[in-house]
């Protein structure tokens, strides 16, 4: 079975047909998905489909490009929404310096409050890392007991060495099948097998050869191809790997 560790199906690219995607991926052998937030609402908007759909898990957490304007209780709804039993980690969280729009410091205080949560209430996190390594590396490296998964890591090897020194995993997405992606298979070298979680970023990052399209978590066999091909085993092998490291991740154990 498929586990797709980072879908974002309440975006409004499912609106015209969310149900007859979702109820269609367990036939897929979708067996599981994690659904991030990028703000409040959409925490809130994934919990409700993580209600719906048995296979779908939350996490709740506030995007760097969505840390402007904040309400001032605004870590405490996200403290209480990890209390649904369905929501699995904080995220989506990080930092993103591709958007000039939300100032630097504003983004890093707001990723190190969720990380200071998470690392209380012993919860996995969801990283997003556009264009700020560096910081990024550093912050999360300022809570030594926290854990989570850089989500489409973009890092160097060396980066992804210090990470998974510490116990971290990296996710894998639809990019890794691009022709400019020169760094990802240096990446994939240094990753145990037993660190490697594989994502969609439904509805973006579709992989070859439906790049421009719509994703959905039934295209993640083009990303578990690539990985197979350069682990060294085959996708069968790297899909029953990467559906144990997602329920191990975030606690999903049977």
């Amino acid at each position: 079975m498929l586990f797709d560790t980072h879908a974002h199906y309440y975006a409004e690219q499912f609106d015209p047909d969310r149900d007859e995607v979702l109820s269609a991926l367990p036939a897929a052998n979708v067996g599981l998905v994690l659904c991030p937030g990028c703000d409040l609402e959409s925490s809130r908007q994934s919990i409700a489909l993580a209600e719906q759909y048995p296979f779908l898990y939350a996490a709740a957490g506030v995007h760097p490009e969505d840390a402007l304007g904040l309400p001032d209780d605004w870590l405490e709804q996200v403290e209480a929404m990890t209390r649904h039993p369905k929501v699995k980690a904080v995220g989506e969280i990080g930092l993103d310096y591709y958007w000039q729009e939300v100032p630097r410091d504003l983004q890093k205080e707001v990723f190190r409050a969720q990380l200071a949560l998470a690392q209380r209430l012993d919860m996995p996190v969801i990283v997003h890392d556009r264009e700020a390594h560096g910081d990024s590396l550093r912050i999360v490296l300022e809570y030594p007991a926290l854990r989570g998964v850089f989500h489409c890591f973009s890092g160097s090897p060396e980066m992804a060495a210090e990470l998974l020194k510490r116990g971290w995993y990296l996710g894998f997405d639809g990019p890794i099948t691009y022709k400019n992606a020169k760094r990802a298979p240096e990446v994939a070298a240094v990753t145990p097998l037993d660190r490697i979680v594989v994502e969609t970023d439904s509805p973006y990052l579709t992989p070859v050869p439906f790049r421009g399209k719509r994703n959905d978590s039934r295209y993640l066999p083009y990303v578990i191809g690539k990985l197979a091909e350069w682990k060294g085993v085959t996708p069968e092998e790297m899909t029953d790997i990467t559906w144990e490291n997602g329920k191990r991740l975030f606690r999903l154990e049977e």
